[in-house]
């Protein structure tokens, strides 16, 4: 399957944007209550805090595997004619990586969250099973593993809004509105 149109649909378009303020938030979250805040002195606040990091972070496991399923049945528009193939083979790479860390981060939030004998709960409504029961061992690798991968993330994300930028206010080609629009 080709898209002709120059548009993502507007279920890729929605799930785009919603995603795209879930990760941000929670990167923020997570960034303030990892850096600013502290057991000692903020008490049950920073708890409080990280709680609801895990309930906004774990939603992007199911909208991810939504979004992926949507990709892979309603094909991207076409990269434009202008850019060179060296770059659509790496934006193609770029997109990739993002799906990637969309679904690694959560997963080592899960792993670090359940190593440390908490549960991962979603929205306030359920908790994801535990798939490991607290283990310190695990806790020593999972935890640095996902902060390092939040670092590597929010650099993606912040290239990608960057591209996407130059893509309309420089290149004039139209991929930005392509998540943005859709035809009359």
């Amino acid at each position: 399957m080709k898209n002709t149109s120059p548009y993502y649909t507007r279920t890729a378009q929605v799930l785009h944007w919603i995603m795209a303020i879930i990760f941000i938030v929670a990167w923020i979250i997570g960034f303030y209550s990892g850096n600013f805040l502290s057991y000692e002195t903020d008490g049950s606040f920073k708890g409080d805090v990280i709680t609801l990091h895990k309930n906004i972070a774990t939603t992007i496991i199911f909208l991810v595997m939504i979004r992926i399923f949507w990709r892979y049945t309603h094909p991207a528009p076409s990269l434009p004619d202008s850019m060179s193939p060296t770059m659509k083979v790496l934006a193609h790479l770029r997109h990739l990586a993002l799906y990637l860390m969309l679904l690694a981060l959560p997963i080592t939030g899960c792993l670090f969250s359940w190593s440390a004998g908490h549960p991962a709960p979603v929205l306030y409504m359920f908790e994801i099973p535990r798939l490991l029961e607290e283990n310190y061992d695990v806790l020593e690798i999972v935890k640095p593993l996902h902060i390092y991968l939040s670092w590597a993330a929010g650099l993606l994300v912040v290239g990608h809004i960057g591209a996407a930028l130059k893509h309309h206010f420089i290149d004039k080609d139209g991929v930005l509105t392509s998540m943005t629009r859709q035809p009359k």
